[in-house]
């Protein structure tokens, strides 16, 4: 296992400005003229694909699923694979449950990563930019994408009406589980979000893969940016406790480059590899476990 790096206090405080930040990176990497509101946009969906995988997704993102798929994928006894070939892979992908953009996953990683980069920030947030969706490797295995993809959320305990579609929850198993709907299910008061376990996809899977290699403003990111519940409408913080809300100041500092670099320019490919491929050498190892 490579040795973890280390990183001074200044690259890892949390960042400022937040209420401005959303607007600004709106601006600078959107392209096609579209406002903020018009993305996220769960009403009128440009892609006929994202209300029936919400349905699937509320319907079986169950406690006890969420538990199966713990034991069944974090072993990580199925592949052993180079980075680059991971995120190749996503090149197949185009995301179901996101309503803004057809591009497959690669593309969108890139622009990402490009636009971090071009703000100047720490080359380890550009590397989580470019690598926060390789999760959905998980496709690879035949997982079905409404296990793979979409926003996540807690699971044990009440579903917020913050979260996408939250009708679709009426036909979850925890629904009527008195175990499990109430406000703290089986959690407590400000218990910590590292107390709390998360519906199951990619950015779990990703987050257990990556946590020996990068800084925990990177794992909070990666494990928590589809947590739109949480960081964009504070459905959950009766779970935070004041660790948590320090480091989510960085999962919105990242939220607006994932949302907002989505473009139907797609970016060139090979000839930014050696750029991501000097990043993967220098913080993670040769090979990673799925």
């Amino acid at each position: 296992m490579k040795e973890q790096n280390s990183f001074s206090e200044k690259e890892i405080n949390p960042l400022h400005n937040i209420e401005q930040w959303d607007e600004d990176v709106l601006e600078r990497y959107t392209e096609d003229g579209k406002t903020k509101n018009e993305y996220r946009n769960y009403d009128n969906p440009q892609r006929d694909t994202v209300r029936e995988f919400y349905r699937l997704n509320h319907t079986y993102q169950s406690y006890d699923f969420v538990q199966q798929k713990r034991e069944e994928f974090l072993q990580f006894k199925r592949k052993q694979m180079r980075v680059w070939d991971a995120m190749d892979f996503l090149n197949t992908l185009v995301d179901d449950s996101d309503p803004d953009i057809e591009l497959d996953q690669l593309q969108h990683l890139l622009q990402t990563g490009e636009a971090i980069r071009a703000d100047g920030h720490p080359d380890w947030f550009v590397l989580t930019g470019f690598i926060h969706d390789m999760g959905k490797v998980l496709c690879l295995f035949g997982e079905p994408q409404w296990a793979v993809v979409g926003d996540t959320f807690p699971v044990g305990c009440a579903y917020s009406d913050k979260i996408v579609y939250p009708e679709f929850f009426a036909n979850n198993p925890d629904y009527s589980d008195d175990r499990f709907n109430t406000k703290y299910g089986i959690y407590a008061e400000s218990c910590g979000l590292r107390n709390v376990t998360m519906s199951w996809g990619h950015d779990e899977y990703l987050y257990h893969i990556m946590k020996d290699y990068l800084p925990e403003p990177a794992l909070y990111m990666i494990r928590y940016h589809s947590f739109y519940s949480q960081h964009r409408e504070h459905g959950y913080e009766h779970l935070m406790d004041d660790h948590d809300r320090e480091m989510f100041e960085w999962v919105k500092k990242f939220n607006p480059y994932d949302l907002y670099s989505k473009s139907p320019k797609p970016p060139v490919v090979a000839e930014l590899k050696p750029y991501y491929e000097g990043l993967i050498r220098k913080y993670l190892p040769e090979t990673i476990r799925l």
